[in-house]
């Protein structure tokens, strides 16, 4: 797509948020009539706002990530960095792309002069942690989301990403803790899909099994039979071997005789099937 067609695009999208209006109650006319779009509430509708170029570059580059076409992202985001070098959100969105494009290296480099130019820019503190977790640097990333967790950014990711370091330095008690605090915030944390945006959700683990027990484990705390049964059915699939422990664990106690739950238990892992296979001659 040519660079015309990108900026006419970006028009486009800024067109329609800076245009659009939700329609309730009293945009109704009693003849079933929308009200004219020119007032609201007696006053004049507000005109659309123009795009800056220095804006419609930042949306070509947006778009572009959106797109998953994350090298001409970066081009596009550093002819605007070479203009305004100590921009703390410029610098997050390129470390994003270096690290959708597997450059863990990069992406670090450019979250550290994201936070050079903003200590407080909590979303590159956060991605630097899950730069540092991709590394198995565990302990690091620990210190990081830490550090991310006393500023304004969302906690509910921070504390999964938290709970994921956890998990990988085998500090399992934290990191059900953390794991509890993040459902406590966002009780669909665990099903986000997507990559996009300006801050990284961590989704590797080192040992899916256990680790798809701790989550069933921490749905259980919470009292969402639903998710808890998925999420141990999960770690049943992947053959957890200490899956059966959810009869007894304390953490099931709440949603253990639920029906989803009891349904999923009732069904034998496949390694119990296997061990039950006759040995071939």
């Amino acid at each position: 797509m040519s660079r015309l067609a990108l900026f006419a695009i970006a028009l486009t999208c800024l067109f329609a948020v800076t245009t659009g209006a939700q329609e309730t109650q009293s945009d109704i006319q009693p003849n079933g009539q929308k009200a004219p779009a020119t007032e609201v509430s007696g006053k004049p509708a507000p005109a659309p706002v123009a795009m800056t170029a220095r804006e419609a570059a930042e949306m070509r580059a947006d778009i572009l990530m959106a797109r998953k076409e994350y090298s001409a992202a970066i081009g596009a985001y550093a002819q605007i960095v070479a203009k305004e070098p100590k921009n703390a959100a410029l610098l997050n969105k390129i470390g994003v792309a270096y690290q959708q494009l597997g450059e863990l290296n990069h992406a670090g480099r450019f979250y550290k002069n994201s936070m050079k130019a903003n200590r407080l820019f909590a979303s590159a503190v956060n991605n630097l942690g899950t730069v540092e977790y991709e590394k198995n640097h565990f302990g690091k990333a620990i210190n990081l989301y830490k550090k991310a967790l006393t500023l304004p950014i969302d906690h509910a990711t921070i504390y999964s990403n938290l709970g994921y370091a956890y998990f990988g330095n085998k500090e399992y008690p934290q990191a059900m803790d953390s794991f509890s605090a993040a459902l406590a915030i966002d009780p669909q944390i665990f099903e986000r899909r997507g990559g996009g945006g300006t801050i990284v959700q961590q989704r590797t683990t080192t040992d899916p099994g256990l680790f798809y027990f701790f989550v069933a484990k921490s749905y259980a705390r919470a009292g969402d039979a639903e998710r808890a049964a998925h999420y141990l059915k999960l770690a049943r699939d992947d053959d957890y071997k200490d899956f059966l422990s959810a009869q007894k664990d304390p953490a099931f106690a709440k949603v253990i005789k639920d029906p989803r739950v009891q349904e999923v238990l009732q069904i034998p892992p496949s390694y119990a099937t296997d061990d039950k296979k006759p040995a071939s001659n």
